[in-house]
């Protein structure tokens, strides 16, 4: 068991209710404009004290830090347990400042029941936030279900397209029914793990005590389902583009922008089932590289910004897989960085292209072009998100995806071979649609009459762009944090994998 610190100020627990608090108040409410502001000082208020969190952290020590333990239901042996460690830390803050940027978006644009969207939103923030701080299976099976229900009326009520409520469904439908498994995954694992104090939920004691091989590979497979499923991984994608389309682009910058299920997979899936990961390592890459290469053909294919980003967020997914099924260090490292720059690039170019919409009211090739020239600011950091995304260097793309091609090419030669022909699609397909979208002549008097960033989104935009630059030109920054506690994910899956 790795040594855990706990702290006598519950920090993560304030972070956590602090949000439903905000909504309650709300809710008491009754002016629109004093809503989202309780909302954004939420909000702000939880990126102090993840801050805070961030420079409390020990990166030398890798086990869990900033610990809170309260019995929750006794006769099940479950508890509120919550911590972070090396692989969990930075996504605190980054989350935090996703919503921030969510929620300035909304600022003016969401006029239908206002009230009710900033609730939503404060309490989709506090389960993903719970999610990446849980350390009981079932308090993070708990905060993993309750982001569906904020997420479905976000999406069916304020989303822009005619399939909105379509959407929704099929969204809440997919990760209801991928959730069955992995409830069933964390039980089996509590089962196994019975003792003299009943069943097992908390995580580093279920780390600790081996799983007999012939339950390996069940709960691999159950867990994989209902975490590839969350991160659109394929061939359980398909809700994604759909998401993307229909729904609220804000909304939809939160879902391609926090991988979920990528984190789950690297939390639970692998370290729960080392000797099942060694063995099906072969099933992991090739989910991977059918992502990366897949993900990239059908965004060459797409007239429409929106969802040519979500069949990108698909093909950078697999990339993602392909680094942890390396189940090395390097790979490791890269894949955690490419997650933390998915909350930056994804998360921030599905902004910006709302703010696209918002402006011209299509994201659609044809009702664009010129637009480099009546909106050059917006232009610009969508260049730059682009080219972060295509893993320029200089970039945090570029760290993240260097770190992920070495690995794969070391563990898995023809896979990463195939992984680089992906990412050179990725330049082909983003450059062809920056061109036709953003640059030429301009073609409607709607473009040509739209407004640049107003100061509001341009502060968001460019905090974001600031950690893209910062992190491409200092990734020892990222890796300096998650080193430790990558370094003791490997060595407990390979230890683990050969007893």
């Amino acid at each position: 068991m790795l040594d855990t610190v706990t702290n006598d100020f519950p920090i993560l627990s304030l972070m956590i209710v602090s949000l439903p608090v905000a909504a309650l108040l709300i809710w008491l409410t009754p002016d629109p404009l004093r809503a989202r502001w309780i909302a954004l000082t939420a909000a702000l208020f939880d990126l102090v004290l993840s801050l805070i969190a961030v420079a409390q952290f020990n990166p030398a020590n890798s086990g869990f830090q900033l610990v809170e333990r309260h019995s929750w239901i006794p006769t099940l042996n479950v508890d509120y347990l919550i911590g972070v460690d090396g692989i969990s830390i930075l996504f605190l803050p980054l989350t935090v400042l996703l919503f921030i940027g969510v929620i300035l978006a909304s600022w003016n644009t969401t006029r239908t029941l206002p009230r009710l969207y900033f609730m939503l939103l404060m309490v989709l923030e506090s389960s993903v936030i719970g999610i990446f701080c849980a350390l009981d299976t079932m308090l993070f099976f708990l905060f993993w279900e309750l982001t569906l229900i904020p997420t479905y009326f976000l999406i069916s009520l304020w989303g822009v397209g005619p399939n909105r409520r379509y959407a929704a469904v099929k969204y809440t439908l997919f990760m209801m029914a991928t959730g069955v498994p992995m409830l069933f995954g964390f039980l089996v694992l509590a089962f196994n793990h019975t003792g003299a104090s009943g069943l097992v939920f908390d995580y580093q004691t279920l780390l600790s005590t081996p799983l007999p091989a012939e339950l390996q590979t069940a709960v691999f497979f159950l867990l994989l389902v209902g975490f590839a499923a969350k991160a659109g991984v394929v061939p359980f994608h398909s809700w994604l583009p759909t998401v993307a389309m229909e729904g609220p682009a804000a909304i939809t910058a939160i879902m391609v922008g926090l991988k979920l299920g990528l984190y789950g997979l690297i939390r639970f899936t692998i370290p729960l089932a080392p000797e099942a990961a060694h063995e099906f390592h072969w099933l992991l890459a090739g989910l991977g590289i059918s992502g990366v290469i897949y993900g990239a053909i059908l965004a060459l294919a797409q007239s429409n910004l929106r969802r040519m980003l979500a069949f990108s967020s698909i093909s950078h997914a697999g990339l993602v897989v392909l680094g942890i099924a390396s189940l090395e260090i390097i790979g490791l490292q890269g894949a955690l960085f490419q997650l933390l720059n998915f909350v930056v690039l994804a998360g921030g170019i599905f902004l910006l292209t709302g703010y696209l919409h918002q402006r011209i009211g299509s994201t659609d090739y044809a009702s664009l072009g010129g637009v480099a020239k009546s909106m050059p600011l917006l232009a610009a950091f969508y260049f730059l998100f682009g080219i972060a995304g295509m893993g320029v260097p200089g970039t945090n793309g570029f760290a993240a995806e260097h770190a992920i091609l070495i690995s794969v090419l070391d563990a898995h030669t023809g896979t990463g071979l195939a992984a680089l022909f992906g990412l050179i699609l990725g330049a082909g397909y983003f450059l062809t649609i920056y061109r036709q979208a953003f640059l030429g002549p301009v073609q409607s008097t709607v473009v040509a009459d739209s407004l640049d960033l107003k100061r509001r989104e341009l502060t968001i935009i460019m905090v974001m762009a600031l950690l893209i630059i910062g992190a491409g030109l200092y990734p020892n920054g990222v890796y300096d944090l998650t080193r430790s506690a990558s370094e003791a994910w490997v060595s407990g899956v390979t230890l683990q994998a050969g007893s």
